[in-house]
């Protein structure tokens, strides 16, 4: 690694000058790989204080992955900005970030690989669409279930409630869930409203594939299920990382009732989650190597 790559960590909330704790396994690996650490104001950069949440990073150090808590895309573009004003670049910028963390900026590559979604642009606080207008976006998903969620998060913790839809066809159910999953979200929604074509996945949970410059690196259980590991199948889904183009993502792939491997999400490596105990050395080595090239 380079004397000016480095990793971009969210600082711990209560003792600014060290790493939150909850990614001490990353900040360890990362440092083995050889990395230099930096740390950002996570609770100011939300509270729309870019240029006080890296005032920790020094000038002119060079280009860094970010590794913490999830932000916001509007917000990660303030990020870019206000370390570039310090002579320091993100090695994901703000056009990647979003395409990796919302739906609409991946979902062409992995078209005929994930659930048929439909999706329409909505600001946070705005009122929901009606029922005629979600009865229009779901109409090209076909008659069956359908999953509500925003560009970036589902609620499938209130499955039932703002989640799941029975049969996308009937109009009062569909605007029910879609109007409850809105006022769950609220300030909290991101980008917009997405519906997907429900699919039935086997109970053995999902894997997370973690993708270095177009390789997969790591496999790990997916956060919700850490004592699950189902094992992959990636060739095709290689070949739509490799369009997609990005430097860091993750794939969450689940299978099928019919034995078919399918995207469940794609989503920016840098604010991905992992199971506790997941085993990163792999990971930030690959990425340490990345930043230097």
């Amino acid at each position: 690694m380079t004397e000016r790559s480095g990793f971009l960590f969210c600082a711990d909330p209560l003792r600014a000058s060290r790493p939150d704790p909850q990614f001490a396994e990353d900040v360890a690996a990362a440092r083995a790989a050889g990395g230099r650490i930096a740390l950002l104001d996570h609770d100011a950069l939300l509270a729309g204080d870019p240029a006080g949440a890296v005032a920790r990073v020094a000038r002119d150090s060079g280009p860094y992955w970010y590794r913490g808590w999830m932000i916001p895309s509007a917000r990660y573009a303030e990020l870019e900005t206000a370390l570039g004003a310090r002579g320091c670049t993100l090695l994901t910028d703000a056009v990647d970030y979003r395409r990796a963390h919302e739906l609409p900026g991946w979902y062409e590559e992995f078209d005929g690989l994930t659930p048929r979604s439909a999706w329409c642009a909505m600001a946070s606080g705005a009122p929901p669409p009606s029922a005629e207008e979600l009865a229009g976006l779901a109409a090209p998903l076909g008659p069956g279930p359908g999953i509500v969620k925003d560009f970036v998060k589902s609620r499938k913790h209130e499955w039932h409630e703002a989640c799941y839809v029975p049969e996308l066809g009937d109009r009062r159910q569909l605007a029910s869930v879609v109007g409850r999953f809105v006022a769950l979200q609220g300030d909290f929604l991101a980008g917009g409203l997405v519906l997907r074509a429900f699919e039935p996945f086997v109970a053995g949970g999902e894997a997370r594939v973690w993708w270095v410059d177009g390789e997969a690196v790591l496999v790990t259980a997916h956060p919700d299920t850490p004592d699950r590991h189902p094992v992959p199948e990636l060739p095709s889904v290689r070949e739509a990382v490799g369009r997609l183009g990005l430097r860091w993502v993750t794939t969450d792939l689940a299978l099928r009732e019919d034995g078919v491997w399918r995207v469940v999400e794609v989503g920016d490596g840098q604010v991905s989650g992992l199971p506790a105990g997941a085993g990163t050395g792999e990971l930030f080595a690959a990425l340490a190597a990345a930043g230097a090239r």
